[in-house]
């Protein structure tokens, strides 16, 4: 079972991480320039969300 929970909660991460670099990449400029970051960086800023 252990290796199915970890299977399963790397999916889940996977997914979580695809989810929210798509909403930051596709945010209205004005959103990211008052979150003060650039939409150019959402894979770096969702991969550090997600996997820490």
């Amino acid at each position: 079972m252990t290796a199915l929970n970890t299977v399963r909660t790397a999916i889940e991460k996977r997914v979580a991480y695809s989810r929210l670099k798509r909403e930051l990449q596709n945010m209205p400029v004005e959103t990211a320039i008052d979150l003060g970051m650039f939409r150019e960086d959402a894979a770096k800023t969702a991969a550090r969300a997600i996997y820490g």
